[in-house]
C-alpha cells in the first residue's frame, strides 16, 4: 500500500527536510513519529526537499507500507488510511512545528517526487516601506532599502520561460539547471509586504533564493531587469545579486497531473533525470 501525505511545517528550527545523522529535519522527525504508530523503518519521498529554514504550506510526500505496517493499520481503532493523519497529529504533540493534514491511499501510479508536474513557492519581503512585524519574523526577510515593486515585477516576468537557470542555482555535480519558469511576479499585499510568486516544473538548489535576490536587487535600483536576464543568459553566478534568507520562502504547493497519467509522467520524469545526471 503506497500512501500520500499532505503536511505543512515551519522551517525554523529544522535543518532542512531530508534525514541527516544527529540533526532535526522534517523526514527524520515524521518517521520517528510513523515508526511509534506503524513500526519498521518508514521511509517517505517527498516532492520537494527544502533547504534549512525553508518553510511549506502544502508540501507532498508518499509512504510504502510494508506487509507488518499494513497488518498494524488493520489492527487500529480507526483501520484506516485516512486516519493516519490524526494518529500522527497525537504523537506529534500540542503546537508541532510540523503537521500532517491528510493521509491517504495513493492513486495508481502516483509518485510524490516523479509524477510532480510543477511546485510553487512564495516568498515574502519586508522593505523600509512596511511596518514591522515581529509576528511574521519568522517567514519574511527583511530589506533595509525602499523596493520598486513594478519594477521587481517586471523584472521577475522577463525571466519566464525554459532556460538554463545555472547562474541562479548552487551548483551540483551532474544535475541539469535547465528548467521551465511558468510564473514569476511581485505584488505588495494590503499590509505591504512584497510577496512574490514562483511556479517551474522543478527548481535547482537556492533557484528560488537567488532569483528573489536579483529581483530585490532591481527593486533597490543597483540592477535593472536586462542585468538579470544578462546573468541568466551568460551561466555564470555573480555577487552582484545576493541569496536572500531561507526565512521567507514557503513550498505552498506541488501539482500533478490526473489520475491515470500519473504513471506515465514519474516515468518520463526518472528517465529525464537519468539521462541529466549521466
Amino acid at each position: 500500500m503506497r500512501l500520500r501525505l499532505d503536511l505543512a511545517y515551519d522551517g525554523t528550527d529544522f535543518r532542512g527536510w531530508a534525514r541527516q545523522p544527529g540533526l532535526r529535519t522534517v523526514q527524520g522527525t515524521l518517521e520517528t513519529a510513523i515508526t511509534r504508530i506503524l513500526g519498521g523503518d518508514p521511509q517517505l519521498v517527498v516532492a520537494g526537499r527544502t533547504d534549512a529554514g525553508v518553510h511549506a504550506s502544502g508540501q507532498v510526500a508518499h509512504l510504502d507500507l510494508t506487509d507488518a505496517q499494513q497488518a498494524r493499520l488493520a489492527k487500529a481503532r480507526t483501520p484506516t488510511a485516512e486516519a493516519l493523519a490524526a494518529r500522527l497529529t497525537g504523537v506529534l504533540g500540542q503546537y508541532p512545528d510540523v503537521a500532517v493534514h491528510r493521509t491517504a491511499e495513493a492513486a495508481p501510479g502516483f509518485d510524490a517526487r516523479f509524477s510532480a508536474v510543477w511546485r510553487r513557492y512564495e516568498y515574502r519581503i519586508a522593505d523600509l516601506a512596511t511596518e514591522y512585524d515581529p509576528l511574521e519574523r519568522g517567514r519574511t526577510t527583511t530589506v533595509k532599502a525602499h523596493l520598486d515593486a513594478e519594477a521587481m515585477d517586471a523584472a521577475a516576468r522577463s525571466l519566464i520561460g525554459l532556460h538554463d537557470f545555472a547562474a541562479y542555482c548552487k551548483w551540483r555535480d551532474g544535475a541539469t539547471t535547465i528548467r521551465t519558469l511558468l510564473e514569476f511576479g511581485w505584488r505588495r499585499d494590503e499590509r505591504g509586504i512584497l510577496r512574490a510568486n514562483v511556479k517551474a516544473d522543478a527548481f535547482c538548489h537556492s533557484m528560488v533564493r537567488a532569483l528573489v535576490g536579483a529581483c530585490a536587487a532591481v527593486g533597490e535600483g543597483r540592477m535593472d531587469a536586462a542585468d538579470i536576464v544578462r546573468i541568466r543568459d551568460e551561466g555564470v553566478r555573480t555577487s552582484d545579486a545576493k541569496v536572500l534568507a531561507a526565512r521567507g520562502l514557503t513550498l505552498t504547493e506541488v501539482g500533478y497531473p490526473a489520475d491515470d497519467l500519473l504513471a506515465s509522467r514519474a516515468d518520463q520524469t526518472r528517465a529525464r533525470r537519468t539521462l541529466d545526471e549521466g
